[in-house]
């Protein structure tokens, strides 16, 4: 290679950081924009400049305590949720190698939905409101322990997806199952309204028991950057850099179910998001499997707020769930991959 071969690449490169650096400056910008918007948007009016709210306490009017304990934490957790499903989205696809993975391959989100439907099914729920999010996220775990107990520890990735979708499988059946022998039919209907994915009604609780597990899932899978970026050269290449592709296997599979177990516990069935969201911002980060990852995670904490703001203004009785939004907007845009992906086979 000449050197000017070696600095148009070194050019490219510094390229590619600076359309990185501005795409996550443009992203944030713009969350923070729209954290303020959820905040007022609502059946409730609140005057932006009135002076009977305030934000972090010492009020106890009306308009405050909406703000403070019903918009801020239905707000942190879209944000929060929304950049769970957006970077294991990437992440799962950076090591899958496949542009169409996301949370529901390897069986996360319905074992996690699972967990949450037998806190529902047993009363739990009812008992202990908190019984919901430990469930989902006890589901979530157990569907790691599962999936190693059936691809096991020197499995390939075919291994891994085959597993996914057993564990896929008997989650959604033992779910329909409990909504078949479910003896209260009001109970039936409360799981299956859940199953929507929904942020209303969410309290501070929800948040600090979800929250701290969502940030410990984000940053195992952030810190499995360098691997993915070696990984998308080949398994050969990664193991001769020096990657030890189960070590890196195994700290995506747990991040993916800490945070999207504490995800779908505390909102329900919300998809596509991961799907959607790193397909999109591939092209302004140079296709690297690495950088996308905080792309990702900023890109759908955008488009959970998005549409969490939409449901609220679209609804006019009975509020619009997220989770049907969410698939109205993933749908479509999974058949478009698909055959995407079936043209460029041909």
């Amino acid at each position: 290679m000449s050197v000017d071969d070696n600095l148009s690449l070194a050019e490219r490169g510094r390229a590619s950081h600076r359309c990185e650096l501005a795409l996550l400056a443009l992203m944030s910008v713009v969350l923070f924009a729209l954290f303020f918007v959820s905040l007022f948007v609502g059946p409730v009016s609140i005057d932006l400049f009135s002076s009977e709210w305030t934000l972090f306490g010492g009020s106890s009017s009306v308009a405050a305590v909406i703000l403070q304990e019903i918009r801020l934490p239905r707000t942190i957790l879209a944000i929060f949720i929304g950049a769970t499903l957006g970077i294991s989205g990437a992440a799962l696809q950076g090591l899958l190698r496949n542009p169409l993975a996301e949370a529901g391959v390897i069986g996360i989100s319905g074992s996690a939905s699972l967990g949450a439907v037998i806190a529902f099914y047993s009363g739990a729920a009812a008992i202990f409101p908190l019984a919901l999010p430990i469930g989902g996220i006890t589901g979530a775990m157990l569907a790691v322990i599962f999936l190693y107990l059936l691809a096991g520890r020197e499995s390939s990735i075919l291994t891994l997806i085959l597993a996914g979708i057993a564990v896929t499988s008997l989650s959604g059946a033992l779910t329909a199952l409990a909504l078949n022998l479910s003896p209260n039919p009001y109970a039936a209907t409360e799981i299956f309204f859940w199953l929507m994915g929904s942020l209303a009604d969410r309290s501070f609780e929800h948040v600090q028991i979800a929250v701290p597990l969502m940030v410990i899932g984000v940053f195992s899978l952030i810190s499995c950057r360098r691997g993915l970026d070696a990984l998308a050269l080949g398994e050969d290449t990664a193991r001769s850099l020096g990657v030890n592709l189960n070590r890196l296997t195994l700290r995506i599979i747990v991040g993916v179910a800490l945070s999207v177990g504490a995800a779908v516990s505390v909102a329900g069935g919300i998809g596509f998001v991961g799907l959607v969201v790193p397909h999109l911002l591939r092209p302004f980060v140079g296709h690297q499997p690495g950088k996308l990852l905080l792309a990702s995670a900023l890109g759908g904490a955008l488009l959970l707020l998005v549409a969490d703001i939409a449901v609220r203004l679209l609804s006019t009785g009975q509020e619009l769930k997220l989770g049907v939004l969410t698939s109205l907007i993933g749908a479509p845009f999974f058949l478009y991959l698909v055959l995407k992906t079936r043209r460029q086979l041909l």
